[in-house]
């Protein structure tokens, strides 16, 4: 096979996933305009479309509007991919998210008025000791005792948001505040290095897709993670222990979590509400998905959803077509890499795999037997 044609069965199904999502995203345009005023209006559709590019890299503020965006779903991407990469579902990446977020809101807070060189590590450390926190918690329970990771991180989700709730109503609240809301982390947030909101965060975060290949393709840990989650008995075999593995990769998925919500409260926020929350975690699956769980792909697949995410109000300024329907686009997406065998079946694309080929263990996971 050459090149262009192992390139070709790389990139088929993802970039039919994006140009499927944008046909039925037109369809929904375009039917919802018609039932509504009664008119038939195609050209909406590509107005919407420009509008949303536009919107999204039009100029160098919205560039770095993107940018900034698009950092917490690249952590967050490269949470999901890497516990893929050993044969887990993190669902939990939204609860390792909050829990990072309210870390880092909790040391910012404290050291709020010390110097930057010292509050800004300290919050950001916090933020990724929270999220691996939440992450041991599956990890220990599914390797001790086969408790399944989709529905224990489920779980934590809720138990996250209720923690926030909870602290943030709490002892965190500003005193006499009309609502529920921390007080403003000060020299913890992390310093503009571009735009007006370009942060720190530009930086790291795409350094973390460095480290994030490098672990897995150059490291021995890396390789008994791939091991392990494409075949544990095969790893118990080599004289690996999938138990420690599966709670390592949780972990190091959790801080990878952690640190996307560190990053966007000491950034972006700056401070926390009662009400606060995102759809972050949800978003860094399909990313991871989209992205193949290659260093790369999630990537380039956390820059596309942040420029959809974007570029999204000036889609509903400009062409009259809610924001909304960026979510439309990406549960879109998700759906037709979930049929990805029939993507490649219909379409005839030698040598691609289907998208879940990373975490073929998912289901076969289930129970203790995948641990013993």
């Amino acid at each position: 096979m050459s090149v262009v044609q192992r390139t070709w069965s790389l990139l088929a199904v993802p970039l039919i996933a994006i140009v499927m999502s944008v046909v039925v995203g037109s369809i929904v345009i375009i039917a919802s305009e018609w039932l509504v005023s009664g008119e038939l209006q195609p050209g909406l559709a590509v107005d919407a479309f420009t509008a949303l590019v536009v919107g999204a890299v039009g100029n160098e503020r919205v560039i770095v509007d993107t940018l900034v965006t698009t950092v917490p779903l690249l952590l967050g991407g490269l949470s999901v991919g890497l516990a893929f990469k050993g044969g887990l579902f993190n669902i939990g990446a939204q609860g390792q998210f909050l829990m990072g977020a309210l870390g880092s809101v909790i040391v910012g807070v404290q050291l709020r008025e010390a110097p930057a060189l010292v509050a800004i590590p300290a919050a950001l450390a916090a933020g990724m000791l929270f999220g691996l926190a939440w992450g041991f918690i599956p990890g220990f329970l599914k390797a001790t005792s086969g408790a399944h990771e989709v529905v224990t991180t489920i779980m934590l989700n809720y138990v996250a948001l209720a923690v926030l709730a909870a602290a943030v109503n709490g002892p965190l609240n500003v005193e006499g505040s009309a609502s529920p809301i921390t007080p403003d982390v000060g020299n913890a947030a992390l310093p503009i290095i571009v735009g007006t909101d370009g942060h720190l965060g530009l930086i790291y975060a795409p350094l973390m897709v460095l480290v994030y290949g490098f672990l897995l393709f150059r490291t021995t840990r890396g390789f008994e993670i791939r091991v392990v989650g494409s075949n544990p008995d095969a790893a118990r075999y080599a004289g690996m222990s999938p138990r420690r593995l599966i709670i390592w990769t949780m972990c190091a998925a959790g801080l990878l979590a952690g640190l996307a919500g560190a990053t966007d409260l000491l950034g972006t926020t700056h401070q926390m509400a009662s009400s606060y929350g995102t759809t972050v975690g949800f978003d860094a699956i399909a990313i991871a998905l989209l992205g193949r769980t290659s260093p790369i792909g999630i990537l380039l697949s956390a820059l596309l959803f942040g420029a959809m995410r974007t570029g999204s109000a000036q889609m509903q300024i400009a062409a009259g077509v809610p924001a909304e329907l960026v979510g439309v686009l990406q549960a879109t997406i998700l759906f037709f890499l979930v049929a990805s065998p029939v993507i490649v079946r219909r379409f005839g694309i030698r040598g691609a795999k289907a998208g879940l080929e990373e975490a073929a263990t998912i289901t076969g996971t289930y129970g203790s037997e995948a641990v013993r």
